[in-house]
Formats: structure tokens, sequence, C-alpha cells
């Protein structure tokens, strides 16, 4: 009797190769991700929070490079690279001292579909282009964070470069430097995933009676892992698997921060209070197997926000109500720039120029930078700074 059950490897090769080919499509000539954006002199003086004369004056007398101009001898404004160097001529870089312990985020929600991988690359993003050293690390056999960051899961990483080698029963890795990948942001490292990560959970299921040992080691071990590899960054950010499995709780227990986002929706609510009743449960399993988790900060907040929505206004309030300041008071909202640079496998941050109108793009890359900026003022906070004064406004305060 034939069976439909046949057809669903059919269907994952079908579904691969339609990948592929978008990703080859997207990202021509030489199918690989490339980031072309370019700031100009104003955009660039209010990242680093100094005048543009400042810079005109560094380029001037030699310590900048002359700015990067046409064949018509137009600027054609700075590169990623460009603003990193201008940061550090100028002594404008965020980056943590030496003291101050990485900020590793997980990002994590047990539900579905409340943009997840969406948040992860934004945040990193958003990070780099106020020039933070970020390492993302994709935990989601999923590998949609992954795939976002140019990479197809099935053709471009094999499992020996995900965290399997490092988090196996029989290890062959002994640390995770083997796993970090460069991306097209020179300021942005990537621990991919793929599908076959997934095998991690098989084998510590199929551990047998030393199971409970297995696991705590395996915990202690990832945390030990991404806490040496920290050192070289001032952020982390941890994309877990949406379920309860032991991938997910490792990284919950190597983490020093969470950050839940959530759709205002009724059923997003009410998964999430799930989530949070069963992560308070397991923290307490956890601590009392002797296995610590602690958090710097706990935020959710709320993805895909339509403030033309009645329904997603009523459901925010309800938030608020039950979360208060726990909730972060500014949402990502729906936009349809989002959804469209997700389709090229990108994000905002990564547009070369708007895909709908000027307006539909410069009010979301205001508000994911409203919305955002509330996690880095989190992060600073625990650095026991705030994020620096420009000099128009240190000047403005001295008149």
């Amino acid at each position: 009797m034939h069976s439909d059950a046949t057809r669903i490897g059919e269907l994952a090769d079908a579904g691969e190769r339609m990948i592929e080919r978008l990703r080859r499509k997207a990202f021509l000539p030489e199918s690989r991700k490339s980031l072309n954006v370019r700031v100009g002199i104003a955009e660039a003086a209010a990242l680093l929070g100094c005048s543009t004369n400042r810079i005109r004056m560094a380029e001037e007398d030699g310590r900048l490079p002359p700015p990067p101009a046409s064949g018509t001898g137009r600027r054609v404004g700075y590169t990623m690279e460009d603003l990193l160097n201008m940061r550090e001529v100028l002594g404008a870089s965020p980056a943590r001292a030496p003291l101050d312990t990485p900020a590793i985020i997980a990002v994590q929600n047990f539900k579905g579909g409340v943009g997840k991988s969406t948040v992860t690359t934004h945040l990193a993003h958003h990070f780099a282009v106020l020039g933070y050293r970020v390492l993302v690390v994709d935990c989601d056999s999923q590998a949609t964070t992954t795939t976002l960051f140019g990479f197809n899961p099935h053709f471009n990483i094999t499992r020996e470069e995900t965290l399997y080698p490092y988090l196996s029963i029989d290890p062959t890795q002994t640390d995770l430097l083997y796993a970090v990948k460069k991306t097209t942001w020179p300021n942005v490292d990537l621990i991919p995933s793929n599908l076959e990560l997934f095998d991690v959970e098989y084998e510590l299921a199929a551990s047998g009676s030393d199971g409970g040992s297995v696991l705590a080691a395996r915990f202690r071990k990832l945390k030990r892992g991404l806490a040496d590899l920290a050192r070289n960054y001032d952020i982390v950010i941890l994309d877990p698997p949406p379920a309860l499995g032991t991938i997910s709780l490792a990284v919950m227990q190597a983490a020093n921060a969470l950050l839940v986002p959530l759709a205002a929706t009724t059923p997003d609510f009410c998964s999430t209070v799930q989530f949070l009743s069963m992560m308070d449960q397991v923290i307490q399993q956890l601590g009392d197997a002797g296995i610590d988790v602690s958090y710097d900060f706990v935020r959710l907040i709320c993805s895909k926000f339509d403030g033309n929505d009645p329904s997603h206004a009523m459901v925010q309030s309800i938030m608020e109500q039950t979360f208060g300041p726990t909730l972060l008071p500014v949402p990502i909202l729906e936009s349809a720039e989002i959804s469209h640079a997700a389709m090229r496998m990108m994000t905002v941050y990564e547009l070369e120029r708007p895909i709908g109108t000027p307006k539909t793009h410069k009010r979301c890359r205001a508000n994911l930078e409203e919305a955002l900026g509330q996690v880095e003022l989190l992060v600073r906070r625990g650095w026991g700074r705030t994020v620096p004064a420009s000099e128009e406004t240190v000047v403005n305060e001295a008149a």
C-alpha cells in the first residue's frame, strides 16, 4: 500500500534545492553574501557621537584615509570597516572594559513564530553598527539564523562545523574556536548550525543510567566554552531551539542574560506564561543538581507589533499589567521592510536602499534603533556605564 510518508524526503530535497536557488539569486554574482551598506558623513558622525567637522579634520590631517569617492568625485559613503577604523582613530569605540563581563544573551521562547531568529540577527547587526564585537551562536538545528547570515546549512555547513563535535557523547573538540566563522560583517562572527546538530539530543537521551551526570557535564562544558570564547567579544547572542531539550537547557544555563520575544496575540501571551513557568521549574531543578543559573537581566520584548490592530494594543496592555517593567516599553513593529529583507535573507541593516518607500524604511530603522537600543542600555548598565553622550549633547549641557 502506497503511503504519502515516502514523499516527505522528496519534499525536503525539493525545498533545499529551492533554498539554494534563492540564496544564489540573492547573493549574486559570487553566490556568497556580501555587505554593501554605506553611510554618509552625517550618519557616521551620529553613530560615532561626534561632529562631521571632527571627521573632516581627521581626514585632512591624515589620521583618517581620504573619503571614498566615485568616478565623478562624489562621496560614496563609508563602509562598516571604515566606521570601525574611525572609531579606533577617534576613540569612539563602545567596547567593554577588560574587566567587564561579556554579555551572553539567550534569545528564547518555546513558542514558534515569535520572530526569535529575526530578533537575534537584527540585534546582532544593531550591535555591529554601533561598533561592538559580536558573536552569534546558532544552537537551533533548524538553522534559520545560519541561513540569514548567508550560509545554506544543508549545502555549506557540515556537522563538524557546528556545536556537535564539542557537545557530543564522544567529543572531538576541546574548545569552540574551531566552529567560529567570519561573516560579511567585519565585527560579527558566527557559530553555525544545521540539522545534524539535533544528533546531540539523541545521543544524550540514549546515554542510559549515566544520563544525569552526562547532561550536567555538557551543561558545564558549554558554559565554560562560551565563557572562554566570549573574552574576544563584547556581546554573545545565543539562538537556542524553541523547545525544552538538552541543548536549550545547556544554552539557558550558559547565558548570563535572557531576552524573550513574544508577539501581541493571546496564544503567544499564554504560551510565554507557560514558558516562564517551565523555566522557573527547570532553574529550581538545575539548582538542586548543583547547576547554577544566573541572569544579569531578564526582559520580554514584544515583536511583530501592529499599532493599527486593536487586538494587539489590547494584548500589549495585558502584557504590561502582567509583566510590568520586565516587558521592554518599546515593541518591535511589524514592518513590510523586515519581511522584504527576510525574503532576501537579510536584515534591514543590510539593505543598500529601501525596498518599500523611503518613509517606511526610515520608520522601521528608527523603531529598531529604539527597541533594540533598550537591550544595549541593559548591557551597558551591567558594565556600570550608560550609552556615551554625543559631543553635541555635552556642548549643549555645558552652555
